[in-house]
């Protein structure tokens, strides 16, 4: 079974190597048959052992024990033509299958090869070989890292990047049993198989926890796991059970939740966790789907929208009026504490213990950057649609909405945004790939302007009245500014308006 990305689609390939597609609600809308890789040895010749969604959702990746990964294109509306856009012809049985990375497979192989194909060469290499049957493969939160789990118990790490992590790679850990249940979670790495253990790593295959099932008698060997999107759960499949485990982030440590236990269900063989975090799906031995809701807690908002904590850093925010969702995340990991929505309803705000999470509902742009706790007296302004403008404590700082870093902060006191301007790229110059300036007060007669791509004082302007409006123009070039007591007449670059004056500067 596989998610796609985008969560729109839902895909589960039966024993009969058909592929059935269901839209997020569960409703089936299309299906597809498989092919074997020799029409001549009939379509009962093989297996699917492993299925993945693209990145961009519109393909669908399909590993076959008769050594062969076939990708087809589904197109992006429902019943589109389905078509084989890429082979790859192996030497073994492909055993398992990821496909984390644009125009990157990655899949294990019977003979302990762990490989990668190319969907833009149509070539595949190989990234590490063992001599051990590749019985799981598993990827980081953010698709950058790749666990493969092998019969003979190895539990081996690749990294395509590290993310400046420093974490080793190759061989990581002995597990007592093969780990066919194997997860990546945030903090740790979590294994299981037919001892009935549980066990989770530490970044350099140092035991953390265990949870020991031995001695249970209803419990029966681990077949499958899946982790959260966030990284933040961990649910494993055994027989007519789930078992949940949630990291405490206070604790440090692995919680288990109360399992869910369904009779009759049977051997749980495959698991796939939506994208946004708010449902898993559990195949079964017998041909069932089981869809989870998972939920620590869901609210509504002023009437108008659901917010769903889908774990403790993530939240799923609905506008209940159009439907849209906007998934609000921790990259790092925090708990999110409560998310409001601000600015005519458009703009989210939530704090975690060092960072400060913003976003844009209408353009979908997040941000998350560093912030240290101030007791919630911060001011946030939205006029401007590209910039947050937060005072606090005399100091402004800017968050460009989809960027991770403050994009500046300056010191002022004058807590007002007709006294701030921010110009953002809002017209193309040549040979200026980037044009962010910001014009603000540094006492009440005087201006700075700032370039913001640079960290620089571009220049003051110091003038003898009090301030009361300012305003950059579009390419932050040209400023216009206006006080309340000048009485001259106006003057070249200046003009009147309701008895004040407005002075236009060009820097």
């Amino acid at each position: 079974m596989a998610w796609s990305a985008n969560s729109g689609r839902f895909a589960v390939c039966t024993a009969e190597r058909v592929v059935l597609l269901y839209d997020e609600h569960g409703e089936r809308r299309d299906k597809f048959s498989t092919k074997p890789a020799d029409a001549k040895y009939g379509r009962k010749s093989y297996v699917v052992k492993g299925m993945a969604f693209s990145p961009d959702s519109t393909k669908i990746a399909i590993g076959q024990t008769d050594n062969i990964v076939y990708v087809y294109r589904i197109g992006e509306e429902w019943g589109d033509k389905k078509v084989i856009c890429n082979k790859f012809i192996q030497m073994s049985a492909v055993t398992c299958l990821l496909w984390p990375a644009e125009n990157s497979i990655v899949f294990g192989l019977a003979e302990g090869k762990v490989r990668l194909a190319n969907t833009k060469n149509n070539k595949s290499s190989t990234i590490y070989g063992t001599d051990s049957y590749v019985v799981s493969l598993a990827s980081n939160v953010s698709g950058k890292g790749i666990l493969s789990g092998h019969a003979d118990g190895t539990i081996v790490r690749y990294f395509f990047d590290d993310e400046g992590s420093g974490e080793s790679q190759g061989k990581l850990v002995v597990h007592p049993c093969p780990p066919y249940a194997l997860a990546w979670a945030l903090n740790s790495i979590v294994a299981a198989g037919c001892d009935k253990k549980i066990v989770a790593y530490g970044k350099e295959g140092n035991v953390i926890q265990t949870f020991d099932y031995s001695r249970d008698s209803s419990e029966k060997e681990f077949t499958t796991a899946a982790a959260s999107p966030g990284g933040q759960a961990v649910v494993i499949g055994s027989y007519d059970r789930l078992r949940v485990l949630n990291w405490s982030p206070r604790r440090g440590a692995w919680e288990e939740a109360k399992p869910k236990e369904i009779p009759h269900l049977y051997t749980i063989t495959s698991l796939a966790w939506k994208r946004d975090g708010s449902r898993i799906c559990a195949g079964t031995l017998c041909g069932g789907v089981e869809q989870f809701d998972c939920c620590l807690r869901r609210s509504i908002y002023k009437n108008k929208f659901e917010m769903t904590y889908v774990g403790p850093s993530q939240v799923i925010v609905k506008n209940l009026s159009t439907g849209t969702r906007v998934v609000l995340k921790s990259h790092y990991g925090y708990e999110i504490d409560e998310v409001k929505i601000l600015g005519k309803d458009r703009y989210l705000v939530a704090h975690t213990s060092d960072t400060l999470l913003l976003g844009d509902i209408n353009s979908n742009k997040l941000s998350e950057v560093a912030w240290q706790g101030s007791g919630g007296n911060e001011k946030f302004f939205f006029d401007n649609e590209n910039v947050c403008m937060i005072f606090n404590a005399g100091e402004l700082t800017l968050v460009e909405y989809g960027s991770n870093d403050i994009l500046g902060s300056v010191r002022t006191e004058f807590v007002n945004p007709h006294l701030v301007s921010v110009r953002i790229n809002e017209r193309q110059q040549r040979g200026m790939e980037d044009n962010k300036r910001l014009a603000y007060l540094i006492d009440i007669k005087t201006i700075a302007t700032v370039d913001l791509v640079g960290n620089y004082s571009v220049g003051t302007v110091s003038h003898d009245s009090k301030i009361d409006w300012l305003e950059l123009n579009e390419t932050g070039h040209k400023l216009l500014f206006r006080d309340k007591k000048m009485r001259v007449r106006p003057s070249r670059g200046c003009r009147e308006r309701n008895g004040k004056h407005e002075v236009l500067m060009t820097f």
